[in-house]
């Protein structure tokens, strides 16, 4: 079974799938949202999807800190809103789904929450090991910035709700 992060945006999303225990990282990316909506429709029948079948997902969730915000953040909910619908159309009441927000995300990987991206990715390669490079690829190779925010949501996902029903 395995897991489906997004780290939604305005105009583009970042994804990954990884394994529900976190050993593998399944597939990633980063894509314009009306095309990350086609992939959620099309998760069911991707080649890996037999042996990893999605069975949790999680979303990044905007939270207000009182700070005043723009345009780009009312977006980012409205397609945050676009993609549970998909998401409900898709998988219906078999799936988990959770909204992760930022601040779990920084006291989750790096209990402190003041954490910045710079800290949650280090972390994260604390936990899992080198990016690689071409020849040798780690567990992280490819990565980039808005891909590592979404692995950042199914590890805080995998840590708070797996992890803690075991």
């Amino acid at each position: 079974m395995s897991i489906l992060a997004i780290d939604p945006g305005n105009i583009e999303s970042a994804f990954v799938v990884v394994t529900d225990d976190l050993s593998k990282v399944i597939d990633k990316g980063k894509l314009p949202n009306a095309e990350l909506e086609e992939y959620i429709w099309s998760v069911p029948t991707k080649r890996w999807y037999r042996d990893d079948q999605v069975k949790h997902i999680a979303v990044e969730m905007v939270a207000s800190y009182g700070m005043p915000v723009g345009a780009e953040v009312f977006e980012t909910c409205v397609q945050i809103g676009r993609f549970e619908r998909h998401i409900e159309i898709v998988w219906g009441n078999v799936i988990n789904y959770q909204r992760i927000y930022r601040m779990e995300e920084k006291t989750a990987i790096c209990h402190n929450s003041r954490a910045r991206d710079s800290n949650i990715r280090q972390a994260l390669i604390d936990r899992f090991g080198a990016i690689g490079t071409k020849k040798n690829p780690g567990y992280f190779y490819g990565f980039k910035k808005d891909i590592w925010a979404a692995m950042a949501v199914a590890v805080t996902y995998h840590d708070k709700y797996l992890t803690a029903r075991e």
